[in-house]
């Protein structure tokens, strides 16, 4: 390819640029949309489209939480309403007429925070060891993105956005290197989240074949929508002239509006059932079992995934001192919350899909830093399918790792993970020594009984964290 690299899709031309072993095409619009309305695809274009800028971020507040564990910067990209842009990251030594698997990316960030283009993102590693094409979506957020209210704004605008990303690499991925026929949506935390809703569209099967769910609080994404009610009524405040970093602001009261409800506070923002393009929550499991047989997914978790949160809460860092049982409560309290949220959930998940005739692996991770107070935390997989030493080298939750380590492991997670959006069988079980295993969820194995942890022990995780979700 040429240093100025142009390619012609259905949407128009593009001109992109070469980054090393990987060539980019940045910030590529792929709709619009007035505040709160639902999106619309955007207009062809005749003129090449420099596809050279990252695209910018859903305007969002800081998180310095997060900043200081995985080494973000608040502000590192510009902010718009005018969000809706996806970016694509291909092999530099592409064939003609070569087509590789397409792996989209939907970011976390508790449908609050983060955009496709962070630096924790950069997927220019997975890219070229692996020989696929990575597609980084941005989408609307928090108030913008994931909140109705009672004068008929929409939910779901956000999720909406991201089903409009998936329909441009269907028309136009080909033209990148990508085969539209093997497509893997990818996403952590609110992103696998919000993957796993996407399922449930009647689209779903149509737009990607595959799915890797990581680390989603699926089992917190029930039973919200009087909460949703209470945070309806406090954003009514907000108005399409409201200026944008107002309706930011404002977010952090609307959420105020969710804590008496829980552990469901913990990711006030979110998926609603009952709006476009979602069915009643009474409809869900129906939904997803329609779209089963057409989607191949891995689901999982990381194995200690409230690790991230437990050092935010001064109850439990005092609880952690106490001599001999305050470890092992805080130990207790991490795999309630990791249970209750992630773990317990992804099972159901992955063994009602194969009971509906799809097929389904689910994984835990759990890899670490020696001696690092995060363990294998919520976000630790981040680094490894992102590796990227200039970004990650030294960040607070894997400090104590050396960076040979990391990529080691890391090169391991990326080769499987791509190997499952090739459509390699992974067979019935496997994984990587002392970071990561997997098996094969048998269709037909139904419902298992779930051993319950003591209800004293819940109502510490629950009412005892003053954290949220990111």
């Amino acid at each position: 390819m040429s240093s100025e690299p142009t390619f012609n899709p259905p949407c128009g031309p593009v001109t992109g640029w070469r980054d090393g072993d990987v060539v980019r095409a940045t910030g590529i619009p792929y709709a619009r949309a007035a505040r709160f309305q639902p999106p619309v695809p955007v207009a062809d274009w005749t003129k090449p489209f420099a596809a050279t800028s990252p695209a910018p971020a859903c305007p969002q507040g800081p998180v310095p939480f997060l900043d200081d564990v995985l080494g973000t910067r608040y502000g590192e990209l510009p902010g718009s309403e005018d969000c809706q842009n996806l970016s694509i990251t291909m092999p530099a030594d592409l064939a003609p007429g070569e087509l590789l698997p397409v792996m989209v990316w939907i970011h976390g960030g508790s449908y609050t925070t983060g955009s496709g283009d962070l630096a924790i993102f950069d997927p220019a590693a997975l890219v070229a060891e692996n020989r696929v094409v990575v597609v980084s979506v941005t989408y609307r957020l928090g108030l913008f993105g994931f909140l109705a209210t009672h004068s008929g704004r929409p939910g779901n605008l956000g999720l909406l956005d991201q089903l409009e990303a998936f329909r441009w690499v269907q028309r136009n991925v080909a033209a990148f290197g990508g085969d539209p026929g093997r497509v893997t949506a990818f996403g952590q935390s609110a992103g696998g989240d919000a993957i796993a809703h996407l399922m449930a569209t009647p689209e779903a099967p149509q737009l990607f074949q595959r799915a890797i769910v990581q680390s989603a609080p699926l089992g917190i994404s029930r039973g919200r929508a009087k909460m949703n009610h209470a945070m309806g009524i406090a954003a009514e405040t907000v108005t399409e002239e409201t200026p944008a970093m107002d309706v930011v602001e404002r977010e952090d009261h609307v959420a105020q509006g969710a804590r008496k409800f829980g552990m469901l506070a913990a990711m006030p923002f979110g998926t609603q059932y009952g709006h476009a393009p979602l069915p009643e929550e009474s409809e869900i499991e129906a939904a997803w079992n329609r779209s089963a047989p057409g989607i191949e997914v891995l689901i999982g978790h990381t194995s200690e995934e409230a690790r991230l949160f437990l050092p935010r809460s001064p109850y439990l860092s005092r609880l952690a001192r106490v001599p001999v049982a305050g470890a092992a409560a805080v130990r207790a309290i991490d795999w309630v919350v990791t249970e209750t949220v992630y773990g317990r959930a992804a099972r159901r998940f992955a063994r009602r899909h194969a009971g509906a005739g799809g097929k389904a692996h689910r994984y835990v991770l759990s890899w670490h830093a020696s001696g690092n107070i995060f363990g294998a935390a919520h976000t630790i997989d981040l680094p490894l399918l992102f590796g990227n030493r200039n970004t990650w080298d030294g960040v607070g939750l894997i400090a104590g790792a050396g960076w040979e380590d990391v990529d080691d492991v890391g090169r391991q997670v990326r080769s499987l993970w791509a190997a499952f959006a090739r459509g390699d069988s992974l067979g019935e079980r496997g994984g990587i020594p002392g970071a990561l295993r997997y098996r094969a969820e048998q269709k037909g194995a139904g419902i298992r009984q779930i051993v319950r942890a003591p209800a004293t022990v819940f109502r510490m995780a629950s009412t005892r964290m003053s954290w949220r979700w990111k």
